[in-house]
């Protein structure tokens, strides 16, 4: 079963659904009917069309369901007839459907959420980590997002900011989390960068190419996390890099700065040096102060304080460290690195083993597991 066909075609299958009449909390649920069914049958009897039969498979299921609703009979005149079976409209509804649950009823947390768990096919679950909530609270705000988006008109778009902010949160998902969809992230981002006269649309896309150019020496063959100053930079995509600073070249030529384009010249700069020592970083803590300023973000902070520690020295980053709040995600480890910069090894490999304890993933878990073990080898 090629569970990431299925994966890339859950969106355009939901879209042609609600493109139909159908509204978006019943349409989603006969296409995870139609997923299950196709799991059923497809290692046996595969399709020469895979999304033609979701579509077909989840249409009947909406229709079942429809019928078989006495509240629902004012919805007749949508459904009264099925269209034929056969190949499904070369017609690429992902993006549109990424509006409409970027609707403007909706807070831009649950629009992200809602899209996450409909479109990027991300876990309720993988969702809450996200959000640092519990489970049954992410899946409450899911379930209300979809009750909220059911009924509105498939041709009402939402918020630019929080289709990007959305796509944004899809790509970090793909590219450290459990999913990989980083790829349908930039895929989407350029199409969206395409239709919009948007410079922030642009910077996301130049933002997602230069992370994304880092990818292949990111980790070892064993899946070991390999940060990025200990990077082999020859394994480096340098098309997406040059693509990159090109495409954020001209966002930034327009002078609307916004965050991604801000993100993204720090990402520039990091890809500019051929070797780690060779990184400017006075001018990453002066984009980091742009950044702050526009955002105001405890994480911009907190990697504000790594780029002071590189440029001004240990103890330097140790201050700027100090504004931060603890809570904040991979405080420790920021805290761990710049103590050891420092000097302080006990106080540095205490604090590994304290962040490997809230690592988000298994691979940053044992890299600061193995930082907080050298340490206490030296001793």
């Amino acid at each position: 079963m090629n569970e990431a066909l299925l994966r890339s075609l859950t969106p355009s299958v939901l879209g042609v659904l609600v493109r139909r009449g159908a509204d978006f909390a019943a349409a989603e649920d006969a296409v995870q009917d139609a997923l299950v069914e196709a799991i059923r049958v497809w290692p046996t009897d595969p399709p020469r069309d895979a999304k033609g039969w979701l579509v077909t498979v989840a249409w009947r299921r909406f229709l079942d369901a429809t019928r078989a609703d006495a509240a629902r009979r004012r919805r007749e005149d949508v459904v009264d007839e099925e269209p034929a079976p056969g190949s499904a409209p070369a017609v690429d509804d992902t993006l549109q459907l990424y509006f409409l649950c970027a609707h403007p009823s909706l807070t831009p947390s649950s629009a992200v959420a809602l899209t996450l768990r409909a479109v990027g096919g991300l876990t309720t679950r993988q969702i809450a980590q996200a959000y640092l909530v519990p489970e049954a609270t992410m899946a409450q705000r899911i379930s209300r997002a979809k009750r909220t988006v059911s009924g509105v008109r498939f041709d009402q778009p939402g918020d630019v900011a929080t289709v990007l902010r959305v796509l944004y949160l899809v790509f970090n998902e793909g590219y450290s989390g459990d999913v990989d969809l980083a790829s349908e992230a930039i895929r989407l981002t350029r199409q969206l960068a395409s239709a919009i006269d948007h410079p922030e649309a642009a910077g996301l896309l130049a933002l997602m190419l230069l992370h994304h150019a880092r990818r292949a020496a990111r980790t070892t063959p064993d899946g070991s996390l390999v940060p990025l100053a200990e990077q082999d930079r020859g394994r480096w995509d340098t098309a997406s890099i040059a693509e990159g600073v090109e495409i954020l070249q001209a966002a930034l030529a327009r002078d609307q700065l916004g965050e991604f384009q801000a993100q993204a010249a720090i990402a520039a700069l990091h890809a500019d040096a051929l070797v780690a020592e060779e990184t400017d970083w006075v001018q990453i803590v002066e984009w980091y102060d742009e950044l702050a300023r526009l955002t105001d973000s405890p994480v911009v902070r907190l990697n504000r304080a790594v780029a002071v520690g590189e440029a001004d020295g240990a103890r330097a980053g140790l201050a700027a460290l100090a504004g931060v709040d603890e809570s904040v995600p991979r405080y420790a480890a920021v805290a761990a690195y710049l103590h050891e910069r420092d000097g302080d090894v006990v106080a540095a490999a205490r604090l590994y083993a304290e962040a490997a304890l809230k690592a988000p993933n298994l691979a940053e878990r044992d890299h600061l597991t193995r930082q907080a073990a050298r340490l206490n080898s030296l001793r």
